[in-house]
Order: C-alpha cells, then sequence, then structure tokens
C-alpha cells in the first residue's frame, strides 16, 4: 500500500512524501528508522477505477538512467553522501516507478548494504554490467567517476539503439500502409468492379483474371489467412521464449540481407564499448567478458562470449578465443591481439567501438536515403498495377458501347 506522511527530521524541518509499506504500521515503523518523527500518515491509494495505469507509462526508460547516472555522479563529487543522493534522487524524480526503486535503494543503504548490491536487488532497472561497474567503483573509491563512465557509456548506446531502431521504424510503417490499402482495395473495391466485368460478357484478359481470383479468394478466406498470421505470431512469441528459439530467431536476425549487417556493427560496438569499459574499471577479463554476454542483447553473441570466458578462464588468450568465431571478424581480433601484446586493451577496444558506432550511424544513414525512394517506387509499381489490371478492361468495355 502507498502512505504519505508529514514528518519533522533530526535538524527540525518539515518532510512530507510518500513510502511503500504492506500495513500503516510497518511504514511508521520504517520512517522512524530514517529518524523522522510522524506528525500525520494516511493511505494514498487511489480507487481502482483511479488508479489504473498502462504497464507502458511508468516504464522506466534508458534516457532516465543516463541522467540519473549523471546526477548521481554530481552529487558524489559535491561529497554528498550514498543514502542522502538515493534519498534526495527519489524525492526529485517524476518517474514514480524509478522513486520507488530509488526509495528501495535508499533503504537498503541505511540497513548497512553496499550500493552495488542494493542496485542489484533491482535486475530490470539496473543491468548486470551496471551493478559490476558501481561495485568496481566501490572498490576502488572512484564512484563519481564510475557513474559518470556508466552516463556517457549509456548515452552512447542509447543513441546508436535509438538511431538503428527509428531507421527501421518507417519501412515498417510504410510496409504496413501498404499491405493495408492493398487489403482493403482487393477486398472493397474489387469485388464490385470484378462484378461489373463479370456482367457484361465481355473477354476478361488474364492478368485481370488472377487479380480479380487473388480478391475472391481474400473476400471469402480472408478470415482463415488472418487466424493463421495471429497463430504464426503467438507461435513466434512462443519460440523466442525458449533458449533454443531465441538463438534460432536471432542468428536469422543476423542473416538478413543487409538489416543483419547492421545489426552485426550494433552488437559488435556494443561488445567492445562494454569490454572497454569495464577493463578500464580494474575489472577482470573472464567476468567482463562474462558479464558483456549477459548484456549484448543477442543470443548467438551470447553464446560466442559464453564460449570465449571459458577458453580465457583455461588459459587461452582473448584474441585466440574469439578467433574462432566467425561472428568475430579478423579486425576486431587482430586490435585485440594488438591491445593484449602493448597492454593496452582498453584503450584499443575503445578505438574499435568507435569505429563500429560510426559503422552504425553510416550503415543508419545509407539505409534511411534508400528506404524513401524504393518505398514509393515499389507502392507507386503495386497500386498503379492493381488499377490498370481492373480499370483498362473497363476502358475496353466503356469503348465497345
Amino acid at each position: 500500500m502507498l502512505f504519505s506522511y508529514h514528518a519533522i527530521d533530526q535538524d527540525g524541518h518539515e518532510r512530507e512524501g510518500t513510502i511503500e509499506a504492506p500495513s500503516k504500521d510497518i511504514a511508521v515503523s520504517a520512517l522512524q528508522r530514517r529518524n523522522l518523527i510522524i506528525s500525520a500518515i494516511e493511505s494514498a491509494e487511489k480507487p481502482p477505477f483511479l488508479s489504473f495505469e498502462l504497464p507502458f507509462m511508468n516504464r522506466i526508460s534508458n534516457k532516465e538512467i543516463v541522467i540519473l547516472s549523471r546526477q548521481v555522479a554530481t552529487l558524489f563529487e559535491a561529497q554528498v553522501s550514498a543514502l542522502r543522493v538515493f534519498r534526495l534522487l527519489a524525492s526529485e524524480v517524476d518517474n514514480k516507478q524509478l522513486s520507488t526503486v530509488l526509495s528501495a535503494v535508499g533503504d537498503d543503504l541505511q540497513g548497512g548494504m553496499p550500493i552495488n548490491k542494493a542496485l542489484a536487488r533491482h535486475p530490470k532497472v539496473f543491468s548486470t554490467f551496471y551493478v559490476n561497474m558501481v561495485r568496481a567503483g566501490e572498490e576502488s573509491g572512484k564512484l563519481s567517476e564510475t557513474f559518470v563512465y556508466l552516463a556517457d557509456y549509456l548515452d552512447r548506446t542509447y543513441d546508436v539503439v535509438s538511431k538503428a531502431e527509428n531507421a527501421l521504424i518507417y519501412p515498417v510503417f510504410v510496409v504496413a500502409v501498404f499491405f493495408g490499402v492493398m487489403g482493403l482495395m482487393l477486398t472493397l473495391v474489387i469485388p464490385k468492379i470484378s462484378a461489373v466485368l463479370v456482367d457484361s460478357g465481355q473477354p476478361i484478359p488474364l492478368y485481370t483474371a488472377i487479380i480479380i481470383g487473388f480478391s475472391n479468394f481474400l473476400v471469402h478466406y480472408g478470415f482463415f489467412i488472418f487466424i493463421a498470421l495471429v497463430g504464426g505470431g503467438l507461435y513466434l512469441w512462443e519460440l523466442s521464449r525458449t533458449e533454443a528459439g531465441k538463438l534460432t530467431l536471432d542468428r536469422l536476425k543476423l542473416s538478413v540481407p543487409y538489416v543483419g549487417d547492421l545489426y552485426n556493427k550494433l552488437y559488435l560496438a556494443r561488445i567492445a564499448d562494454n569490454l572497454s569499459t569495464m577493463l578500464l574499471s580494474g575489472i577482470s577479463v573472464v567476468e567482463a567478458i562474462d558479464i558483456t554476454g549477459s548484456v549484448v542483447g543477442n543470443a548467438a553473441y551470447e553464446a560466442v562470449l559464453t564460449q570465449a570466458a571459458a577458453d580465457v578462464k583455461g588459459g587461452s588468450s582473448i584474441s585466440d578465443a574469439l578467433d574462432k568465431h566467425p561472428e568475430i571478424p579478423g579486425i576486431m581480433v587482430a586490435m585485440t591481439k594488438v591491445g593484449e601484446e602493448t597492454g593496452e586493451l582498453g584503450k584499443i577496444l575503445t578505438t574499435l567501438a568507435k569505429f563500429y558506432n560510426r559503422e552504425v550511424s553510416n550503415a543508419v544513414d545509407t539505409l534511411v536515403g534508400l528506404i524513401e525512394p524504393i518505398m514509393i517506387v515499389l507502392l507507386g509499381l503495386g497500386v498503379g498495377t492493381l488499377l490498370a489490371a481492373v480499370l483498362l478492361p473497363i476502358y475496353n468495355l466503356a469503348g465497345a458501347i
């Protein structure tokens, strides 16, 4: 339950806010552990018809985590204690779910828990990579620098991923509109026109007969096609929830012409960026590879990195471990080998990450430049062919009268 409260802190200042707790007594106890003197507390729960919220309304975005990381870094540099940092940010953020998470982190810190363990209790908000970076920062005494690294890394990742996703939204939208328009014409317009042609008794050209036959098929069996598509979508969704299915679908995604190349570069940039950030922060090589595999976002690359971590743990060099897998390009293997030999692996991987980020940006720009004219031509050809197959016989019929 959610409770709103008014209280006075140790310095005599009035405080007000909300707290999540199973009961009022537990809420009071939690506030008292924060050294607050409670003057009023009451339920802040809304009636059911007012408390309904869609799942995406309070979703915590990557952008919010970027801003949070920068705020934490700034407050740590100002010598503000960790507990006060998370308490302050919990009261300031607009996202209700993020505020609840930060309040819980503050409670754990007050109970004596390290920051990384407090964050680890919220894996949907703070990834394994994030938690381990914070742990490295705590161990090295460089927490403010660590949160700056995290914010910079998340910022880069957010820009690259959002750019790639936005580039793919446009063609998907255009294709969906194309099929929608064609479907409406074939099921609503063409049947009425075809009835005129059939009643006229005039010979129907082959291409027009094909269009009319396809239209009749959609009118009579379109519902079954829709059911089949929904069933196929549900099957793919269930398949993606299994390890083998996810691996198959992720490999298929990487094999799609051009789009697969874009995804490959995106994942390679993420791998290089993750590894460089963690290695420069003092995290061990094996742990860095393991963590990168868990957050890379593709089952095929996760399998590669899991095996590579096992090989490195068994005594293999990183370059040799990566060289066994065709998913890792030769340039990455060669650059990694140079980094190992010179002792500058972290910096070499940073250079690789910048290279692949540029490659992703260039690929996205090229894709966006090609998509619009191609889609316009395809739409024109599709609609033009459909209209010509039906209207030309009508013109011939009008001329014969």
